[in-house]
């Protein structure tokens, strides 16, 4: 087996698991805006805020990722 032959396995792994990580991260984070919010209502605006920042981040990174996937996938650097 040459590495090439692995190389939508690769891919595959690349954007599955990054959007196992993402959908986690942001339905942990979601979780914890909802519980802080319940307990402490008069701080909602800034928490909202916070945390569309870093679902924007997280959901950036898996972006990121499935992007460079598809870059591999249709152009294989590695292709001897």
């Amino acid at each position: 087996m040459t590495g090439s032959d692995l190389l939508p396995l690769a891919v595959a792994l690349l954007i599955g698991l990054s959007a196992i990580g993402s959908c986690i991260g942001v339905a942990m984070s979601g979780m914890k805006l909802l519980e802080s919010c319940a307990r402490q209502p008069e701080l909602m605006e800034r928490l909202q805020g916070k945390f569309f920042l870093a679902a924007g981040l997280t959901d950036g990174a898996f972006i990121i990722a499935t992007g460079i996937g598809l870059w591999f996938a249709t152009a294989n650097p590695f292709a001897g």
